[in-house]
């Protein structure tokens, strides 16, 4: 508890079933249950300390949206403070247009003609559909009107074109708005567009974006007190697909959500990860009918086999790592 923890083994030793499965079934199950309510555990006798969990959470890599209005700054929802900002400048005042004048998801102020999302469907019949730029907005997302207001010479169309990076600095004197910025950048994510659609952003991105949104309910009171809730994250290989740069920005964003009192479990073949983790669970020792046994565990510098007979491939893996 409050460490990162991996999981490992080769595949089919039965990580995802320990990790998933049963740890996180069990837990979600605990921590939903009705107060006073008894725990029926599932697949196992009980999971010691389950009580100083307070939230469960699973990260992938699915996506984050499924249609176009679906972006990084609804979903990690800082959109609502810029949203804010624009409503309080003169011309939106002397307009009488308020915060959701700027939303294009509802309201008045975005594009009538494709309600929002920057683009039009096209109906191929026996082809597959075919996205096009909104002929009307071209792909602003906003009606005339509402483009007539600017904060800092940017209408909110300019501000959704913004990628992470340039937003930082451009947001500086709103804390609010560029702390969220800086953590997306902190996880290399500093190119991406404010208002990228979700459904074009990889496994990867999405995972790191959500990410990005838990680390900013990390906050301390005035006495210094972790304020979110104890959580405990599973995550099932997020280096899938990662460039190794991208590995080592993933590591630190684990390590602060730890370093914020929270629990962080990852199903991971990643050495760089593994070295990193706090302890080790190995199963196997092979796949399949093979696997299922706990073969290893112990930090990753001395990792040991349980008992006499089993093989802990992760071991030897770990002890080439070190040495070269």
């Amino acid at each position: 508890v409050g460490r990162l923890v991996a999981v490992t083994g080769v595949s089919g030793s039965g990580k995802s079933t320990l990790a998933r499965d049963i740890l996180l079934t069990n837990m979600r199950q605990f921590v939903n249950r009705k107060a006073g309510a008894s725990t029926d555990w599932f697949a196992c006798d009980g999971i010691d300390h389950a009580e100083l969990i307070s939230r469960v959470l699973e990260v992938d890599q699915t996506p984050i949206g499924k249609t176009p209005r679906s972006c990084p700054a609804t979903y990690i929802g800082f959109w609502n403070r810029i949203r804010n900002v624009l409503a309080d400048t003169l011309e939106a005042r002397m307009r009488g247009f308020a915060a959701n004048r700027f939303s294009f998801n509802t309201g008045p102020g975005r594009c009538p003609v494709c309600e929002g999302q920057g683009m039009q469907t096209v109906e191929m019949n026996f082809l597959p559909d075919v996205k096009v730029v909104c002929e009307a907005c071209r792909g602003k997302r906003f009606n005339p009107e509402t483009l007539q207001v600017a904060w800092r010479d940017k209408t909110a169309a300019d501000i959704l074109n913004m990628n992470v990076t340039e937003a930082v600095a451009f947001f500086d004197a709103h804390p609010a708005i560029a702390h969220p910025l800086s953590l997306l950048q902190d996880v290399g994510l500093g190119y991406l567009t404010l208002g990228q659609a979700s459904p074009t952003l990889s496994g990867g991105e999405a995972q790191r974006i959500k990410l990005v949104t838990e680390l900013v309910k990390v906050r301390e009171n005035k006495a210094g007190v972790q304020m979110s809730p104890p959580t405990l994250y599973v995550l099932d290989e997020p280096t899938v697909g990662l460039h190794m740069n991208d590995v080592e920005k993933l590591i630190a964003v684990l390590h602060r959500l730890v370093d914020a009192g929270h629990t962080v479990v990852v199903i991971e073949h990643d050495l760089d990860l593994i070295a990193q983790a706090v302890w080790v669970i190995d199963m196997g020792p092979e796949a399949g009918v093979g696997g299922g046994q706990l073969v290893a565990q112990g930090v990753p510098q001395q990792l040991k086999s349980v008992r006499k007979g089993l093989v802990s491939h992760t071991a030897k893996a770990l002890d080439d790592f070190y040495k070269g």
